[in-house]
C-alpha cells in the first residue's frame, strides 16, 4: 500500500522540481526526502527520480505517480476541510476556482461575510478559466468553481451541480462613437478568451460579418487600454468593467448578449456547510 506522506514528497518534489525546495514545504531536512523517495522506490519496485548532475528529475513512472498523488490528496484534503466545517464552521476553508473578473468583482463579499459571520473558514482563491476550474473541481483540488455559459441552460455533466448566481451583460467597447455591433463591421477587433472570442464571432455573425480581429488577450485590463488608444474595439463582461474601467473608453450594453453565471460544486447534494455558506454570500443582496 502507497504511504500518504510519500505521496505528498513526491508530489512536492514534482510540484517544485527539486529536492530541496520540497524539504522547504514540507518542514523536513533533505536527507528526509531522499529518503522517502527511495522508500516509495523500494514500495513500489518502480524507479520514480533519476540523478541528473547536482539535481534529480522525475522519470516518466514517476511523473504519472506524482499526477495521481496531487488527485489523491486534494481528495483528502478536502474531505478533511469538510470535516472540520461540521464544528459549527469555525475552523477550515473553501477553496474557489473562477475567472478573473467575476474573482475580483464577487469574492471580496464572500471575504467580507466570512469574516464577519464565520472567521475561522479561510477563503482560498485560484484564478482561471472556466474549464480549468472544472477540472479542479473534478480533481477535488477546489471545492467550488464559478463559471459562466452564454447559453442560459444549466449543462450539469459528470457529476458537476450549477447553481445559478446572476447575469453578466456584454458591452461594446469603443474610443468613440458607435453604439451597435453592426457599425464597426469595417474597424479592427480585440479578441478575448477562447470562448469570449467565440461569442464575439457569433454576435458579429448575427450582424452578417466577420470580424478582424488583429489583437487577442484575456487580460481585460488591456483590452481596454487597446481600445482606448485606438487600436481597435472590443466587448467585454459587465463584470470585468464594475473592477476595472479605463476613462478614456466608451461602453455600451448590447441588448441580449449577456452571460449567465454560476457557482459548480460536485457531487451529490447536501453540500457541506462551508460550500453552502459560500452560495449564501455569493447572492444577491
Amino acid at each position: 500500500m502507497l504511504d500518504l506522506y510519500r505521496l505528498r514528497v513526491i508530489s512536492a518534489v514534482a510540484r517544485h522540481g527539486s529536492v530541496t525546495a520540497a524539504a522547504r514545504e514540507l518542514h523536513v531536512s533533505q536527507p528526509s526526502v531522499s529518503h522517502h523517495l527511495a522508500r516509495l522506490e523500494a514500495e513500489t519496485g518502480a524507479q520514480v527520480v533519476q540523478r541528473v548532475g547536482r539535481g534529480i528529475r522525475l522519470t516518466e513512472a514517476g511523473r504519472v505517480l506524482a499526477e495521481r498523488a496531487s488527485e489523491i490528496l486534494g481528495r483528502i484534503d478536502s474531505a478533511a476541510a469538510e470535516l472540520n466545517s461540521y464544528v459549527g464552521l469555525q475552523a477550515g476553508r473553501v477553496r474557489v476556482a473562477g475567472y478573473s473578473s467575476a474573482v475580483i468583482a464577487l469574492l471580496p463579499r464572500v471575504a467580507k461575510m466570512f469574516e464577519r459571520d464565520h472567521p475561522g473558514l479561510r477563503l482560498e482563491v485560484v484564478d482561471t478559466h472556466p474549464p480549468e476550474a472544472i477540472g479542479m473541481l473534478r480533481a477535488g483540488e477546489v471545492d467550488a468553481a464559478i463559471v459562466f455559459q452564454y447559453d442560459s441552460i444549466a449543462r450539469e455533466t459528470d457529476g458537476v451541480r450549477l447553481r445559478y448566481l446572476r447575469d453578466d451583460p456584454t458591452f461594446l467597447l469603443t474610443a468613440a462613437g458607435g453604439t451597435t455591433v453592426a457599425e464597426h463591421r469595417d474597424d479592427y477587433w480585440i479578441g478575448g478568451c477562447d470562448r469570449c472570442r467565440a461569442h464575439l464571432i457569433g454576435l458579429c455573425a448575427d450582424q452578417s460579418f466577420e470580424p478582424r480581429i488583429a489583437y487577442t488577450t484575456d487580460d481585460m485590463v488591456a483590452i481596454q487600454t487597446l481600445v482606448a488608444t485606438g487600436m481597435g474595439v472590443a466587448t467585454i463582461p459587465g463584470l470585468a468593467l464594475e473592477a476595472h474601467r479605463h476613462p478614456g473608453i466608451n461602453a455600451v450594453e448590447i441588448p441580449g448578449a449577456e452571460r449567465h453565471i454560476f457557482l459548480a460544486t460536485y457531487g451529490e447534494p447536501p453540500d457541506p456547510p462551508p460550500v453552502r455558506a459560500l452560495l449564501r454570500a455569493l447572492q444577491p443582496v
